[in-house]
């Protein structure tokens, strides 16, 4: 695989830190990736999402969900194997895992549920107010204010 220098493109801009990352992190990453635990992910409305994480085999004290730096991450440690059992076919895996998911930005985690085997972890996009679109009034020229500045401006 190659390996391309993006320090020209940290060099020549300004404020697109995390978009010269995102490249970089993409073109550094292995070309197989993590096939454990499987997952999906839909959306449930317009700003809503969810990520499905089969977890068979751990319990809610052995899984963990955090985000950090625009990044989910969802994790599991089995607490101890069992010692006592011998198995003849072993089918669920329940290894340690570690997935990341990198958060587009104004995601916020809401929530996450674990049952029947599922880890299921919801996510809203909230827009801030000041990045919304908003609408300007458009003031005529032939507003009360508009001739008054006018007649501010013959007089001067």
């Amino acid at each position: 695989m190659r390996n391309y220098d993006l320090a020209p493109l940290y060099r020549a801009t300004v404020g697109f830190d995390r978009v010269a990352d995102l490249m970089d992190r993409v073109l550094t990453q292995d070309v197989a990736q993590p096939g454990y635990p499987p997952y999906n992910i839909e959306k449930t409305a317009d700003d809503a999402y969810r990520i499905s994480l089969a977890v068979a085999g751990f319990t809610d004290e052995e899984l963990s969900v955090e985000v950090r730096e625009n990044a989910l991450i969802v994790s599991a440690k089995k607490a101890e194997e069992d010692q006592g059992r011998t198995y003849l076919h072993r089918g669920i895996a329940t290894r340690a895992f570690e997935r990341k998911f990198q958060l587009a930005d104004h995601i916020r985690v809401t929530g996450a549920v674990h049952e029947n085997g599922m880890l299921h972890i919801d996510m809203v996009r909230e827009i801030p107010e000041a990045l919304k679109p908003r609408r300007i009034e458009i003031a005529g020229g032939n507003t009360v204010e508009h001739k008054a500045a006018e007649a501010e401006k013959a007089e001067a």
